[in-house]
């Protein structure tokens, strides 16, 4: 079956020429309302992702990652291995949270908060525009051969491109090891840790060739989020969109003429001025409708508006709207599968919340050793032996640690320390104990036992083990 002519645009995508090439993408640069406000909430995103490893609360890092010694900072909060499942939650949260987002105003986190976006449009793109001038300059400087002007031009960004990847890869590895360790490398001198150089450098040349050649092709090949859009979207969801009934009319665009009446004629608001296109970061066309290469980013509205305004035409030809809102002037309402959706995430949020006030400060974990059976002694005793481990997660050393059998009559001796240790901030205080108990007080030959964790005479934590007796024929 053929591809209808008005869908021709679909079979291939914006930055790919006929012969399978790569085309370059040259934007003019933006300028409008909406542009400002992007700006607005790019700066101050940018602002928090270079801060945020450097902000400490309570001696916690504000947001680290630390995937190689699986400590995670969300906030001020430390969360170990043993909260696993509340780290789960939170990132399902997230993602129900941006399907919500796009079922109901479609690609909009890729054009105001997504960091690819806001790197490449917000900082790289308007380097290109200081040093390289606008989309007119920019086509020239690429046609024209390599002299001293182009050298002097295309170096000049490339070195600021490459400090800046630098800049961005040192960030994000203060989110992986630690903003602390990052610093005391730097003062140690990258000769100290060779390893963590390495790693640095390849972080470097990665983004580097993100923003300095792949750039948009990030949106538009790499990133599954654009894909999730044909299945997330529907008439409802409000989405940067062309107002094609008002801007073709009955016999479709025109270009425009002064003292011309276009509507008695029959053509659109649309002049076919091709600004919208120009101004696109991926070099779609808006106006053949939703594209999978749109980031709404709103750059063609204010483009749009303007010309609008230059002819004395009301602005909104390019507007935030739903499909249904144009063909049938619907207004926004809450469909039943964004119900679900929200439904879905406030019962996950209050399901993190009631995690979060249960969650203990510390963490304590008794096994039984491996290998290891049970020892009968006099006066009808049975030992056990046991490793534990506890895990502080707060930033305070916790003093005067003991730990008590709780469920059966018996003691319980610590190896090789007395009877109380203590456990150091976020750190780890582990060892071996041994249990005994009379063997009357038992009921087979595996009991279920309780034992508590006491600071002083406060049971901050209880955990349980497994301990092993005579099996009984009773």
């Amino acid at each position: 079956m053929e591809t209808p002519e008005n869908e021709i645009f679909r079979d291939s995508i914006s930055t790919i020429t006929e012969e399978g090439k790569r085309a370059w993408v040259f934007p003019k640069k933006p300028s409008g309302k909406f542009y400002e406000y992007r700006k607005g909430v790019s700066y101050f995103l940018l602002a928090f992702l270079f801060f945020s490893p450097f902000i400490k609360i309570n001696g916690n890092q504000f947001l680290m990652f630390n995937v190689l010694e699986r400590r995670f900072n969300i906030f001020g909060f430390p969360f170990w291995p043993q909260d696993f499942h509340l780290f789960v939650i939170s990132m399902i949260i997230g993602v129900v949270f941006i399907t919500l987002f796009t079922v109901a105003f479609g690609r909009i986190f890729c054009g105001w908060i997504c960091p690819q976006t806001i790197f490449m449009e917000m900082v790289f793109r308007r380097i290109e525009y200081w040093i390289e001038g606008d989309r007119g300059k920019q086509m020239r400087l690429a046609k024209q051969p390599w002299n001293s002007e182009k050298i002097r031009k295309r170096g000049l960004k490339l070195l600021i491109f490459l400090i800046i990847s630098f800049l961005i890869a040192n960030v994000f590895l203060a989110y992986l090891i630690g903003s602390d360790k990052l610093i005391s490398y730097i003062t140690d001198g990258p000769l100290s840790h060779i390893s963590t150089l390495i790693s640095l450098l390849i972080f470097t040349a990665v983004f580097y060739f993100v923003f300095a050649w792949f750039r948009e092709q990030v949106c538009i090949i790499a990133c599954p989020y654009g894909r999730l859009q044909g299945v997330l979207l529907d008439n409802k969801s409000i989405v940067v969109a062309y107002d094609h009934k008002r801007g073709e009319a009955e016999n479709g665009r025109k270009k425009f003429k002064k003292n011309e009446d276009r509507k008695t004629l029959g053509y659109g608001d649309c002049i076919d001025c091709f600004q919208c296109v120009h101004v696109c970061p991926t070099g779609i066309d808006i106006r053949n409708g939703t594209q999978l290469e749109c980031i709404n980013c709103t750059a063609c509205i204010d483009e749009c508006d303007h010309i609008m305004e230059s002819i004395h035409l009301p602005k909104g030809l390019i507007r935030y709207a739903s499909e249904d809102h144009i063909e049938n002037k619907a207004p926004f309402k809450l469909s039943a599968r964004m119900k679900g959706y929200m439904a879905v995430l406030t019962i996950l949020i209050g399901l993190l919340t009631g995690m979060l006030f249960l969650r203990n400060d510390v963490e304590a974990t008794i096994l039984r050793l491996p290998g290891q059976l049970y020892e009968h002694k006099d006066n009808n005793i049975i030992s056990n032996v046991f490793t534990y481990k506890l895990v502080n997660k707060t930033s305070k050393e916790i003093e005067d640690v003991t730990l008590k059998l709780l469920s059966h009559k018996g003691s319980l001796k610590l190896v090789a320390t007395s009877d109380s240790f203590k456990v150091p901030e976020q750190g780890i205080a582990k060892g071996t104990l041994f249990i005994e108990i009379n063997n009357a007080a038992l009921t087979g030959d595996r009991n279920n036992i309780k034992i508590g964790v006491y600071q002083g005479d406060k049971l901050i934590e209880t955990t349980t083990a497994n301990f092993l007796g005579p099996r009984s024929f009773r």
